[in-house]
Protein backbone atom coordinates (compact mmCIF):
# COMPACT_ATOMS: atom_id res chain seq x y z
CA UNK A 1 0.00 0.00 0.00
CA UNK A 2 2.60 2.09 0.88
CA UNK A 3 4.74 1.70 -2.12
CA UNK A 4 1.32 2.52 -4.59
CA UNK A 5 0.81 5.29 -2.79
CA UNK A 6 4.18 6.58 -3.64
CA UNK A 7 3.49 6.38 -7.09
CA UNK A 8 -0.14 8.49 -6.75
CA UNK A 9 -0.02 11.80 -8.31
CA UNK A 10 -2.71 13.87 -6.47
CA UNK A 11 -2.78 17.10 -9.50
CA UNK A 12 -1.40 16.86 -12.59
CA UNK A 13 0.18 20.61 -11.89
CA UNK A 14 2.22 19.13 -9.20
CA UNK A 15 4.99 18.73 -10.89
CA UNK A 16 7.64 18.65 -7.91
CA UNK A 17 6.23 15.29 -7.24
CA UNK A 18 7.79 13.91 -10.58
CA UNK A 19 10.71 11.93 -11.03
CA UNK A 20 14.17 13.44 -10.85
CA UNK A 21 14.83 11.93 -14.31
CA UNK A 22 12.04 13.34 -16.03
CA UNK A 23 12.62 15.90 -18.45
CA UNK A 24 9.07 17.46 -18.65
CA UNK A 25 7.72 19.22 -21.07
CA UNK A 26 5.83 22.77 -20.57
CA UNK A 27 2.51 21.90 -21.87
CA UNK A 28 -0.06 20.81 -19.04
CA UNK A 29 -2.47 19.60 -21.90
CA UNK A 30 -2.04 15.32 -22.48
CA UNK A 31 -3.54 15.45 -25.84
CA UNK A 32 -0.67 17.08 -27.49
CA UNK A 33 1.63 16.28 -24.91
CA UNK A 34 3.83 13.14 -25.48
CA UNK A 35 6.20 11.08 -23.78
CA UNK A 36 9.09 9.25 -25.02
CA UNK A 37 10.66 6.51 -23.25
CA UNK A 38 14.27 6.17 -23.70
CA UNK A 39 16.78 3.70 -23.53
CA UNK A 40 20.24 4.85 -21.11
CA UNK A 41 21.30 8.26 -20.12
CA UNK A 42 23.17 8.61 -23.31
CA UNK A 43 20.25 8.64 -25.71
CA UNK A 44 18.57 10.20 -22.91
CA UNK A 45 20.70 13.22 -23.05
CA UNK A 46 20.43 13.58 -27.02
CA UNK A 47 16.59 13.93 -26.63
CA UNK A 48 16.45 16.16 -24.05
CA UNK A 49 18.32 18.73 -26.12
CA UNK A 50 17.22 17.56 -29.82
CA UNK A 51 13.66 18.06 -28.19
CA UNK A 52 10.42 20.36 -28.53
CA UNK A 53 10.11 21.20 -24.98
CA UNK A 54 7.09 22.72 -25.54
CA UNK A 55 5.25 19.49 -25.67
CA UNK A 56 8.15 16.87 -25.55
CA UNK A 57 9.04 15.16 -22.21
CA UNK A 58 11.95 12.70 -22.01
CA UNK A 59 12.57 9.97 -19.20
CA UNK A 60 15.45 7.63 -19.42
CA UNK A 61 15.10 4.41 -17.87
CA UNK A 62 18.63 2.56 -16.62
CA UNK A 63 19.10 -0.69 -18.17
CA UNK A 64 16.37 -3.46 -18.42
CA UNK A 65 13.19 -2.68 -16.52
CA UNK A 66 11.99 -5.52 -14.45
CA UNK A 67 9.86 -8.52 -16.03
CA UNK A 68 6.58 -8.28 -14.69
CA UNK A 69 5.08 -11.07 -15.90
CA UNK A 70 7.62 -13.00 -13.86
CA UNK A 71 7.15 -10.66 -10.43
CA UNK A 72 4.11 -10.37 -7.74
CA UNK A 73 2.16 -7.10 -8.06
CA UNK A 74 4.05 -5.90 -4.81
CA UNK A 75 7.15 -6.87 -5.83
CA UNK A 76 7.17 -4.94 -8.88
CA UNK A 77 6.22 -1.60 -7.15
CA UNK A 78 9.61 -1.63 -5.38
CA UNK A 79 11.48 -1.32 -8.60
CA UNK A 80 12.29 2.01 -9.11
CA UNK A 81 12.24 2.06 -12.60
CA UNK A 82 8.79 1.02 -12.41
CA UNK A 83 8.42 3.60 -10.04
CA UNK A 84 9.11 6.27 -11.81
CA UNK A 85 7.56 5.32 -15.13
CA UNK A 86 4.18 5.15 -12.94
CA UNK A 87 5.00 8.64 -11.36
CA UNK A 88 5.73 9.80 -14.67
CA UNK A 89 2.92 9.00 -16.58
CA UNK A 90 0.18 10.06 -13.46
CA UNK A 91 -2.16 7.20 -13.74
CA UNK A 92 -1.23 5.82 -10.47
CA UNK A 93 -1.72 1.60 -10.88
CA UNK A 94 -3.31 -1.15 -9.64
CA UNK A 95 -6.64 -2.25 -10.45
CA UNK A 96 -8.67 0.01 -8.02
CA UNK A 97 -6.58 3.18 -8.32
CA UNK A 98 -5.57 3.28 -11.81
CA UNK A 99 -7.25 6.59 -13.18
CA UNK A 100 -6.79 6.79 -16.96
CA UNK A 101 -8.61 10.34 -16.79
CA UNK A 102 -5.19 11.42 -14.65
CA UNK A 103 -2.80 10.18 -17.81
CA UNK A 104 -0.42 13.18 -18.22
CA UNK A 105 0.30 12.27 -21.93
CA UNK A 106 -1.96 11.02 -24.98
CA UNK A 107 1.44 9.89 -26.91
CA UNK A 108 3.97 8.03 -24.89
CA UNK A 109 6.62 6.94 -27.00
CA UNK A 110 9.08 3.76 -26.57
CA UNK A 111 12.35 5.01 -28.00
CA UNK A 112 15.00 1.94 -28.04
CA UNK A 113 18.03 1.27 -29.99
CA UNK A 114 18.01 -0.74 -33.01
CA UNK A 115 19.64 -3.54 -31.66
CA UNK A 116 18.85 -6.80 -29.17
CA UNK A 117 18.95 -5.09 -25.98
CA UNK A 118 16.81 -1.81 -27.43
CA UNK A 119 14.33 -5.05 -28.76
CA UNK A 120 14.50 -6.74 -25.09
CA UNK A 121 13.89 -3.21 -23.37
CA UNK A 122 10.85 -2.42 -25.70
CA UNK A 123 9.22 -6.28 -24.80
CA UNK A 124 9.58 -5.70 -20.92
CA UNK A 125 8.00 -2.08 -21.59
CA UNK A 126 5.45 -3.61 -23.80
CA UNK A 127 5.05 -6.34 -21.01
CA UNK A 128 4.74 -3.85 -18.51
CA UNK A 129 2.08 -1.96 -20.44
CA UNK A 130 -0.57 -4.91 -21.48
CA UNK A 131 -0.48 -6.04 -18.25
CA UNK A 132 -1.07 -3.35 -15.58
CA UNK A 133 -1.75 -0.77 -18.10
CA UNK A 134 -4.11 -2.41 -20.84
CA UNK A 135 -6.11 0.86 -21.09
CA UNK A 136 -3.52 3.30 -22.87
CA UNK A 137 -3.33 0.35 -25.03
CA UNK A 138 -6.66 0.05 -25.92
CA UNK A 139 -7.02 4.31 -25.95
CA UNK A 140 -4.05 3.96 -29.11
CA UNK A 141 -1.87 5.98 -26.71
CA UNK A 142 1.40 3.60 -26.80
CA UNK A 143 3.64 3.84 -29.65
CA UNK A 144 7.33 2.64 -31.03
CA UNK A 145 9.45 4.94 -32.36
CA UNK A 146 11.68 3.92 -36.04
CA UNK A 147 14.58 5.90 -35.22
CA UNK A 148 17.05 5.25 -38.86
CA UNK A 149 19.53 2.16 -38.39
CA UNK A 150 21.66 4.05 -40.89
CA UNK A 151 22.59 7.57 -42.59
CA UNK A 152 24.07 7.73 -46.41
CA UNK A 153 25.93 10.33 -47.61
CA UNK A 154 27.14 10.75 -51.05
CA UNK A 155 28.49 14.69 -51.87
CA UNK A 156 26.73 17.00 -49.75
CA UNK A 157 23.22 14.78 -50.29
CA UNK A 158 22.31 13.07 -47.32
CA UNK A 159 19.23 10.43 -46.68
CA UNK A 160 18.25 8.52 -43.59
CA UNK A 161 17.29 4.53 -43.99
CA UNK A 162 15.18 3.05 -41.64
CA UNK A 163 16.74 -0.70 -41.77
CA UNK A 164 19.04 -2.91 -43.57
CA UNK A 165 15.98 -3.53 -46.69
CA UNK A 166 15.87 -0.33 -46.70
CA UNK A 167 19.81 0.11 -47.44
CA UNK A 168 19.80 -2.75 -50.01
CA UNK A 169 16.90 -0.92 -51.94
CA UNK A 170 19.10 2.01 -52.09
CA UNK A 171 22.16 0.68 -52.81
CA UNK A 172 20.60 -2.30 -55.50
CA UNK A 173 18.57 1.10 -57.04
CA UNK A 174 21.86 3.12 -57.48
CA UNK A 175 24.21 0.14 -58.63
CA UNK A 176 21.09 -0.93 -61.14
CA UNK A 177 21.37 2.43 -62.93
CA UNK A 178 22.75 2.28 -66.55
CA UNK A 179 23.97 -1.44 -65.72
CA UNK A 180 24.44 -4.13 -68.05
CA UNK A 181 24.45 -7.99 -67.09
CA UNK A 182 25.69 -9.66 -70.28
CA UNK A 183 25.14 -13.72 -69.77
CA UNK A 184 26.69 -16.55 -71.03
CA UNK A 185 24.26 -17.13 -73.84
CA UNK A 186 24.94 -14.01 -75.35
CA UNK A 187 21.81 -12.40 -73.93
CA UNK A 188 21.81 -9.12 -72.37
CA UNK A 189 20.25 -7.48 -69.43
CA UNK A 190 19.09 -3.76 -68.64
CA UNK A 191 16.54 -1.47 -67.66
CA UNK A 192 13.37 -3.32 -65.88
CA UNK A 193 14.94 -7.02 -67.05
CA UNK A 194 18.15 -6.64 -64.79
CA UNK A 195 16.16 -5.11 -61.91
CA UNK A 196 13.84 -8.57 -62.24
CA UNK A 197 16.81 -10.46 -62.63
CA UNK A 198 18.22 -8.45 -59.47
CA UNK A 199 15.47 -9.80 -57.36
CA UNK A 200 15.93 -13.10 -58.83
CA UNK A 201 19.43 -12.91 -57.18
CA UNK A 202 18.20 -11.84 -53.85
CA UNK A 203 15.81 -14.75 -53.20
CA UNK A 204 18.18 -17.48 -54.33
CA UNK A 205 20.92 -15.86 -52.59
CA UNK A 206 18.95 -15.91 -48.94
CA UNK A 207 18.37 -19.90 -49.69
CA UNK A 208 21.75 -19.94 -50.51
CA UNK A 209 22.22 -18.89 -47.29
CA UNK A 210 19.53 -21.27 -45.66
CA UNK A 211 21.61 -24.70 -46.92
CA UNK A 212 24.98 -22.73 -45.71
CA UNK A 213 27.81 -25.04 -43.55
CA UNK A 214 25.66 -28.17 -45.24
CA UNK A 215 27.12 -28.20 -48.74
CA UNK A 216 29.30 -25.81 -50.80
CA UNK A 217 27.40 -23.61 -53.20
CA UNK A 218 29.11 -24.84 -56.44
CA UNK A 219 27.72 -28.00 -55.53
CA UNK A 220 24.55 -26.22 -55.57
CA UNK A 221 25.09 -24.69 -58.61
CA UNK A 222 26.23 -28.14 -60.57
CA UNK A 223 23.37 -30.35 -58.95
CA UNK A 224 20.83 -27.40 -60.66
CA UNK A 225 22.22 -28.16 -63.82
CA UNK A 226 22.41 -31.52 -63.71
CA UNK A 227 18.93 -32.11 -62.69
CA UNK A 228 19.56 -33.96 -59.62
CA UNK A 229 17.20 -34.57 -56.63
CA UNK A 230 16.30 -36.92 -53.73
CA UNK A 231 14.66 -39.40 -56.22
CA UNK A 232 17.88 -40.03 -58.53
CA UNK A 233 19.30 -41.77 -55.27
CA UNK A 234 17.22 -44.62 -55.27
CA UNK A 235 19.45 -47.13 -56.96
CA UNK A 236 23.41 -46.35 -57.05
CA UNK A 237 23.81 -46.66 -60.56
CA UNK A 238 21.50 -43.52 -61.07
CA UNK A 239 23.17 -41.85 -58.73
CA UNK A 240 26.49 -42.71 -60.51
CA UNK A 241 25.19 -41.15 -63.16
CA UNK A 242 23.89 -38.00 -61.67
CA UNK A 243 26.93 -37.38 -59.62
CA UNK A 244 29.33 -38.25 -62.15
CA UNK A 245 27.65 -35.57 -64.06
CA UNK A 246 27.68 -32.99 -61.23
CA UNK A 247 31.43 -33.63 -61.02
CA UNK A 248 31.58 -32.77 -64.91
CA UNK A 249 29.90 -29.62 -64.27
CA UNK A 250 32.03 -28.83 -61.59
CA UNK A 251 35.25 -28.92 -63.31
CA UNK A 252 33.88 -26.50 -66.46
CA UNK A 253 36.29 -23.49 -66.47
CA UNK A 254 38.95 -24.96 -63.85
CA UNK A 255 42.49 -25.23 -64.37
CA UNK A 256 44.12 -28.12 -64.01
CA UNK A 257 45.41 -28.26 -60.66
CA UNK A 258 41.66 -28.45 -59.12
CA UNK A 259 39.44 -31.13 -60.04
CA UNK A 260 36.32 -32.43 -58.31
CA UNK A 261 35.68 -36.51 -58.94
CA UNK A 262 32.48 -38.46 -58.03
CA UNK A 263 32.20 -41.92 -56.32
CA UNK A 264 29.02 -43.77 -55.16
CA UNK A 265 29.20 -44.91 -51.34
CA UNK A 266 26.44 -47.58 -49.54
CA UNK A 267 24.86 -45.53 -46.81
CA UNK A 268 25.32 -47.65 -43.22
CA UNK A 269 22.37 -46.17 -41.98
CA UNK A 270 20.19 -46.77 -44.61
CA UNK A 271 19.71 -50.81 -46.58
CA UNK A 272 19.67 -50.54 -50.35
CA UNK A 273 20.71 -46.92 -50.00
CA UNK A 274 23.32 -44.69 -51.27
CA UNK A 275 24.73 -41.35 -51.60
CA UNK A 276 26.81 -39.51 -53.32
CA UNK A 277 30.84 -38.35 -52.71
CA UNK A 278 32.23 -35.13 -54.94
CA UNK A 279 36.05 -35.06 -54.03
CA UNK A 280 37.97 -31.84 -54.74
CA UNK A 281 41.31 -31.84 -55.15
CA UNK A 282 43.81 -28.95 -55.31
CA UNK A 283 47.24 -29.16 -56.05
CA UNK A 284 47.17 -33.10 -54.22
CA UNK A 285 45.23 -31.97 -51.11
CA UNK A 286 41.55 -34.15 -51.15
CA UNK A 287 38.53 -32.60 -49.33
CA UNK A 288 35.34 -35.05 -49.80
CA UNK A 289 31.79 -33.55 -49.80
CA UNK A 290 28.72 -36.05 -49.15
CA UNK A 291 25.92 -35.55 -51.15
CA UNK A 292 23.46 -36.80 -49.38
CA UNK A 293 19.04 -37.19 -49.28
CA UNK A 294 18.77 -35.44 -46.04
CA UNK A 295 19.95 -32.49 -48.24
CA UNK A 296 18.38 -32.69 -51.34
CA UNK A 297 15.22 -32.83 -49.04
CA UNK A 298 15.52 -29.37 -47.45
CA UNK A 299 13.09 -27.19 -48.23
CA UNK A 300 15.55 -24.38 -49.75
CA UNK A 301 17.05 -26.58 -52.34
CA UNK A 302 13.43 -27.67 -53.24
CA UNK A 303 12.49 -23.95 -53.54
CA UNK A 304 16.02 -23.75 -55.65
CA UNK A 305 15.22 -26.26 -57.79
CA UNK A 306 11.61 -24.35 -58.86
CA UNK A 307 13.60 -21.68 -59.75
CA UNK A 308 15.78 -23.57 -61.49
CA UNK A 309 14.78 -21.93 -65.22
CA UNK A 310 15.62 -19.05 -64.16
CA UNK A 311 19.08 -19.68 -62.26
CA UNK A 312 20.53 -21.58 -64.41
CA UNK A 313 21.20 -19.26 -66.73
CA UNK A 314 22.36 -16.70 -64.44
CA UNK A 315 25.06 -19.45 -63.78
CA UNK A 316 27.96 -19.47 -65.97
CA UNK A 317 30.46 -16.77 -67.55
CA UNK A 318 28.16 -13.97 -67.39
CA UNK A 319 29.89 -10.27 -66.98
CA UNK A 320 28.82 -7.28 -65.15
CA UNK A 321 29.42 -3.50 -66.41
CA UNK A 322 28.32 -0.27 -64.59
CA UNK A 323 29.62 2.92 -64.21
CA UNK A 324 32.54 2.00 -61.71
CA UNK A 325 32.66 -1.59 -61.91
CA UNK A 326 32.99 -4.34 -64.01
CA UNK A 327 33.76 -7.74 -62.98
CA UNK A 328 32.63 -11.35 -63.46
CA UNK A 329 29.11 -12.44 -62.47
CA UNK A 330 29.41 -16.02 -62.43
CA UNK A 331 26.49 -17.09 -60.55
CA UNK A 332 23.27 -15.47 -58.62
CA UNK A 333 25.64 -14.20 -55.33
CA UNK A 334 28.23 -12.60 -57.78
CA UNK A 335 25.97 -10.63 -59.54
CA UNK A 336 24.25 -9.44 -56.15
CA UNK A 337 27.48 -8.57 -55.23
CA UNK A 338 28.48 -6.55 -58.67
CA UNK A 339 25.22 -4.46 -57.94
CA UNK A 340 26.22 -3.66 -54.03
CA UNK A 341 29.82 -2.70 -54.78
CA UNK A 342 28.87 -0.22 -57.91
CA UNK A 343 25.84 0.97 -54.77
CA UNK A 344 28.59 1.53 -52.89
CA UNK A 345 30.65 3.30 -54.81
CA UNK A 346 31.25 6.96 -53.80
CA UNK A 347 29.01 6.76 -50.54
CA UNK A 348 29.92 7.12 -46.78
CA UNK A 349 27.61 4.61 -44.88
CA UNK A 350 27.14 5.14 -41.22
CA UNK A 351 25.23 2.83 -38.76
CA UNK A 352 23.49 4.07 -35.52
CA UNK A 353 23.77 1.43 -33.36
CA UNK A 354 22.58 3.56 -30.43
CA UNK A 355 20.44 6.17 -30.08
CA UNK A 356 23.58 7.95 -28.09
CA UNK A 357 25.83 7.83 -31.35
CA UNK A 358 23.08 10.54 -32.65
CA UNK A 359 23.45 14.06 -31.95
CA UNK A 360 20.60 16.02 -31.35
CA UNK A 361 19.94 17.71 -34.46
CA UNK A 362 19.75 14.59 -35.87
CA UNK A 363 17.43 12.54 -33.53
CA UNK A 364 14.91 16.10 -34.05
CA UNK A 365 15.48 15.53 -37.64
CA UNK A 366 14.67 11.38 -37.75
CA UNK A 367 13.04 10.81 -34.76
CA UNK A 368 10.87 13.83 -32.78
CA UNK A 369 10.29 16.25 -35.80
CA UNK A 370 6.28 15.47 -36.16
CA UNK A 371 6.91 16.32 -39.81
CA UNK A 372 9.32 13.44 -40.80
CA UNK A 373 9.37 11.01 -37.64
CA UNK A 374 7.74 7.60 -38.35
CA UNK A 375 5.98 5.63 -35.84
CA UNK A 376 4.18 2.64 -35.29
CA UNK A 377 0.81 2.49 -32.94
CA UNK A 378 0.77 -0.56 -30.83
CA UNK A 379 -3.34 -2.43 -30.66
CA UNK A 380 -3.97 -5.59 -29.52
CA UNK A 381 -6.12 -7.28 -32.29
CA UNK A 382 -6.26 -10.28 -30.96
CA UNK A 383 -6.36 -10.10 -26.64
CA UNK A 384 -6.46 -14.47 -25.91
CA UNK A 385 -3.27 -14.77 -28.64
CA UNK A 386 -1.47 -11.43 -26.88
CA UNK A 387 -2.01 -13.28 -23.36
CA UNK A 388 -0.87 -16.03 -24.54
CA UNK A 389 2.27 -14.75 -26.38
CA UNK A 390 3.36 -12.63 -23.25
CA UNK A 391 2.89 -15.52 -21.28
CA UNK A 392 5.01 -18.19 -23.16
CA UNK A 393 7.67 -15.74 -24.05
CA UNK A 394 7.85 -13.58 -20.51
CA UNK A 395 6.51 -16.24 -18.20
CA UNK A 396 8.92 -18.06 -15.63
CA UNK A 397 7.81 -21.58 -17.13
CA UNK A 398 10.62 -22.98 -19.25
CA UNK A 399 9.27 -25.54 -21.61
CA UNK A 400 6.60 -23.61 -23.50
CA UNK A 401 9.55 -21.23 -24.42
CA UNK A 402 11.44 -23.52 -25.32
CA UNK A 403 9.26 -25.55 -27.47
CA UNK A 404 8.22 -22.06 -29.42
CA UNK A 405 12.02 -21.40 -29.62
CA UNK A 406 12.67 -24.66 -31.56
CA UNK A 407 9.21 -24.03 -33.37
CA UNK A 408 10.07 -20.85 -34.99
CA UNK A 409 14.21 -20.61 -34.85
CA UNK A 410 14.56 -21.35 -38.67
CA UNK A 411 11.89 -18.32 -39.40
CA UNK A 412 14.36 -15.70 -37.94
CA UNK A 413 15.85 -13.36 -40.44
CA UNK A 414 18.44 -11.02 -39.84
CA UNK A 415 19.06 -12.28 -36.63
CA UNK A 416 21.42 -9.12 -35.01
CA UNK A 417 23.98 -11.24 -32.85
Amino acid sequence: RKARELTRRKSALEISSLPGKLADCSSKNPEISELYIVEGDSAGGSAKQGRDRNYQAILPLKGKILNVEKVRFDRMLQSQEIGTLVTALGTSIGREDFNIEKLRYHKIVIMTDADVDGSHIRTLILTFFFRHMPEIIEKGYLYIAQPPLYKVAKGKSEIYLLNDEELQNYLSGTGLKDAVLSLESGESRIGADLENTYKICQRATKLYDELYGQIDENIINASLKANISRETFESADQTSVLIEKVASFMNEGLEEIERWNATVRPDENAEGKHYGVITRTVGGLKEDVKVSLSFFSHQAFNDLMNMKEDLIELIGQGRFKAGHVETDATSPRAILNAVMEEGRHGIKIQRYKGLGEMNPEQLWETTLNPDNRLMLQVRVEDAMKADSIFSTLMGDVVDPRRDFIQKNALNVRNLDI
